[in-house]
């Protein structure tokens, strides 16, 4: 799936959003609104790694998502 139809139907994949990555709480979801350099920033912030691991968990994770 690309990142912009992930953006555009963001309240129905925020959800596995959280399941993927369940440290980032409500308000993280809330602004990272669709936003891919967001959701990586975020990553980053929670998990404690580096912008590229995160970059890369977040295109591996897109690229699953073929149940939309």
């Amino acid at each position: 799936m690309n990142w912009d139809q992930i953006a555009g139907q963001w309240k129905q994949v925020r959800g596995k959003v959280r399941e993927q990555w369940g440290d980032l709480t409500d308000d993280d979801i809330d602004r990272i609104a669709g936003n891919r350099d967001q959701l990586v920033g975020r990553i980053q912030e929670r998990y404690g790694i580096a912008k590229e691991a995160a970059r890369q968990q977040v295109d591996d994770w897109s690229k699953s998502q073929q149940w939309l």
